[in-house]
């Protein structure tokens, strides 16, 4: 960490004191803790949104069953007390929380505008796979914007889950069983990005 403040760029010719090395500490933690439960609560919702599409209710039930405590879990480790420090402090760019709020509206935006398309055009079945890869594509700024590697390879992997979807989709199969398999493939996603956020930082 070598920037004076947490929210400001770095400089190599700033001297950093202890207080803010405090400072910086308690931000990464803060933001590591609001990730998992942010990808854990979605990773929630796309298991519930999944399981709608399987064809048995038996199997729709435990899936929704198990998603409760995986996700509860997450969060409990993210916030346990007696937790090691991050291995690394965030460095995080200027207005960086600016940039954020900027691309969770291009996300929202472009999330309503495939719900719109695809149903304007007769394919709701698309709107799971578009879903998956409009969230998968906005992990790629948030990790730089939040200095968080991981955020990466979530893009990437929700990325290659709406892939599937699209392939899906084009293979002729119904809309249940492409939602059932992009909505608890995302899920699986954002579940191994929580944990790992939470336990290794």
């Amino acid at each position: 960490m070598t920037h004076p403040t947490p929210s400001t760029p770095s400089t190599p010719s700033t001297p950093r004191s202890a207080s803010d090395d405090v400072l910086c500490a308690a931000l990464t933690r803060s933001l590591r803790r609001r990730g998992t439960v942010v990808l854990s609560v979605f990773a929630l919702v796309w298991v519930f949104a999944g399981a709608s599409g399987l064809a048995s209710p038996g199997a729709a039930l435990a899936a929704e069953i198990i998603a409760v405590p995986v996700t509860a879990v997450a969060i409990l480790l993210a916030y346990r007390k007696g937790a090691a420090p991050s291995p690394r402090l965030v460095d995080l760019p200027a207005n960086w929380a600016r940039s954020v709020g900027v691309v969770n509206v291009v996300e929202l935006a472009a999330v309503f505008s495939v719900i719109a398309a695809s149903n304007a055009s007769g394919h709701p079945g698309l709107i799971p796979p578009g879903i998956a890869l409009v969230v998968g594509l906005h992990f790629v700024p948030l990790a730089r914007l939040y200095d968080q590697w991981q955020y990466k390879v979530t893009a990437a992997l929700m990325s290659a889950v709406a892939v599937l979807g699209f392939a899906l989709v084009a293979a002729g199969l119904s809309d249940e069983s492409v939602r059932a398999v992009v909505g608890l493939g995302s899920a699986v996603t954002l579940w191994a990005s929580a944990y790992h956020v939470a336990v290794r930082g």
